[in-house]
């Protein structure tokens, strides 16, 4: 079946890359396991050939429902969910899952993690993912470097992110023009960060000219400490909840 680019499809066709993820994830009988754009169901087979307790699959192309529904057929585990992945009420899950393991159309990246990252506090703390290399770059970057931007920075304020492998681009049909990784975030704290439109808004006007410091950038903040001088990128995440924690409590004192 042909990939269509607006779904930023590229399918994994590479068993060893597949016996990589699912080693990972470290599977169990009580796991729930949410997986986005599953496509043609090869990575979906490999979670149900693992003993855990259902697999919710979200696809936006309705073009793979007979290979997909086949296999819910066979295996009641499967839940199928027919939606776009950016946009589907996640709350709506049940039962709600613990994990999320899934090879991520590109193109949905940044906008879909920020949406999964904001069912923390409900328990989807796990995060398995097939990603283009550059974002994962982004996502791991540390403070003092170009790739830094808010949604790493949120992660890692969340818990921590790590590139678990890298993956030749000859492993996907089509091939991409990019490089990918298998990348892991584990939340472990802050649980309601990505949730919470104060630390957003900071954080993105913060980043919204990244060659002005934070001085002119959140100028109409109360309060940016001591880091008036520095850049966006130059922080750390303790810093940044340090300037979000002094305006929630200014805002709070109003």
């Amino acid at each position: 079946m042909r990939a269509l680019k607006r779904y930023g499809q590229n399918f994994l066709v590479d068993k060893n890359i597949l016996a990589c993820i699912i080693r990972r994830a470290d599977l169990s009988p009580d796991d729930v396991i949410l997986e986005i754009g599953p496509g043609h169901g090869v990575l979906t087979r490999a979670l149900l050939a693992e003993n855990v307790r259902c697999v919710h699959c979200v696809e936006i192309d309705e073009r793979m429902r007979p290979e997909l529904e086949e296999i819910s057929d066979d295996d009641p585990r499967l839940i199928l969910h027919w939606a776009d992945a950016v946009k589907f009420d996640y709350s709506s899950l049940s039962p709600f899952p613990k994990k999320v393991i899934a090879n991520i159309p590109y193109n949905i990246t940044t906008p879909l993690l920020w949406e999964l990252l904001k069912f923390a506090a409900e328990g989807m703390n796990y995060h398995l993912y097939m990603l283009q290399k550059e974002s994962a770059m982004r996502i791991i970057a540390r403070e003092d470097t170009k790739e830094r931007y808010p949604l790493g920075v949120t992660v890692q304020a969340m818990g921590h992110a790590a590139i678990v492998r890298n993956v030749p681009r000859e492993c996907f049909r089509p091939v991409p023009n990019v490089d990918s990784v298998i990348a892991e975030i584990v939340l472990e704290r802050n649980y309601g960060l990505a949730n919470d439109s104060l630390w957003s808004e900071i954080l993105h006007r913060g980043f919204s000219h990244r060659r002005k410091t934070l001085a002119n950038n959140l100028k109409n903040f109360a309060d940016v400490l001591n880091y008036g001088a520095m850049r966006a990128e130059d922080l750390t995440c303790e810093q940044w909840l340090e300037i979000y924690r002094a305006q929630k409590n200014s805002s709070a004192s109003l």
